[in-house]
């Protein structure tokens, strides 16, 4: 099996998924009796598991999609409550033992233990999301997430009437200040003294950070009451909670990771839901699982940035179109950061 040892950029469009929501949880697989031949790509979740309708449901699609073209089998599995490294290194285990190929932990936390696993199984490609992990046989899958942001930001600051806007991330962690930089760059290029009220739900994960839409709405209604008309949230399953205080108190959310004004669980909410940042992880998903497929498994670090369309926002609410110069500052924006004109701060 042929192995590509450094891909620096994977051409995969935000748009050529249509991203599958499930508002369920619980572990699944359709592996059945068959012969590991006939097993194709297997994800583990990230904290708040499927049906958070934005981070782990678009990584679901992926497999959708992979599963849909190639007829194999698949499987997806839940994380578990206060879990530890070693009870990831396990789950990863089992699925490469079982025959799945590539198996993909879906978020950082995946990086010490597949760390551990991916040399142990040199016939499996592994890849990880969100995270770099120097192997052989591994994939890292990034993203420009403060591109995307940068885009959201630029929204904020058209849509905004109270000169106020809020972002709200899960945990208080590098990544996720990714998205708070971006963000708050794109306010502050498109409208200078528009103020951001930034706040973290908690400080690690296992605080539930990601996975509490309660202390999403609870945050966002803190930031409502300062008079934050668009709010931004960068918090997994907790971002629900942030678009259904905005939708309640009738101003503005803007989505994250999936196109979060087509999901089903969210309807009730969609007409608040002026945009998402967007960020292709399905189409990461699925372009490795094509390479093994292919029998030409991507390894290295792939980046997926804006000029890829591996980040994007998205304009599917038709009142985007209705906000006053935003189309087209947006339009603007995304020519500068790609010709570098623009340079996104990622702290």
């Amino acid at each position: 099996m042929r192995r590509i040892s450094k891909l620096t950029r994977v051409a995969v469009g935000v748009a050529s998924l249509g991203l599958v929501a499930t508002a369920c949880g619980g572990t699944s697989s359709d592996s059945g009796d068959s012969d590991s031949s006939e097993r194709g790509v297997a994800i583990a979740y990230d904290v708040g598991g499927k049906g958070d309708q934005s981070f782990n449901d678009a990584a679901y699609a992926g497999l959708t999609k992979a599963k849909d073209e190639f007829g194999y089998k698949t499987a997806d599995i839940e994380p578990t409550e206060g879990e530890t490294d070693a009870d990831k290194e396990q789950r990863l285990a089992s699925l490469a033992k079982q025959g799945y190929n590539p198996v993909i932990g879906v978020g950082f936390a995946y990086a010490p233990a597949m760390k551990a696993v991916a040399s142990k199984y040199p016939d499996t490609t592994f890849g990880i999301v969100d995270s770099v992990v120097e192997g052989k046989n591994v994939a890292s899958l990034v993203f420009a997430e403060e591109q995307a942001s940068y885009l959201a930001g630029v929204a904020a600051a058209k849509a905004t009437k109270t000169d106020v806007v809020g972002f709200v991330g899960g945990v208080d962690i590098p990544l996720i200040h990714k998205f708070e930089a971006g963000y708050k760059q794109g306010v502050e290029d498109t409208k200078p003294g528009v103020q951001v009220l930034s706040q973290y739900l908690t400080q690690t994960a296992e605080e539930g950070g990601f996975a509490s839409p309660d202390k999403g709405k609870a945050a966002a209604e803190g930031q409502i009451e300062k008079k934050a008309d668009v709010l931004y949230a960068a918090a997994g399953l907790s971002g629900q909670g942030v678009i259904e205080a905005a939708a309640k108190a009738k101003v503005w959310a803007i989505g994250v990771d999936s196109d979060q004004y087509k999901q089903a669980a969210l309807a009730p909410y969609k007409n608040y839901i002026l945009t998402s940042a967007l960020k292709d992880v399905g189409g990461a998903v699925y372009a490795l699982s094509k390479s093994v497929q292919d029998d030409k498994p991507l390894t290295g670090t792939k980046t997926f940035d804006l000029k890829v369309n591996g980040v994007g926002l998205s304009e599917s609410n038709p009142e985007f179109a209705k906000v006053a110069g935003l189309k087209e500052a947006v339009d603007k924006a995304k020519q500068g950061i790609n010709d570098g004109t623009i340079k996104v701060k990622t702290e």
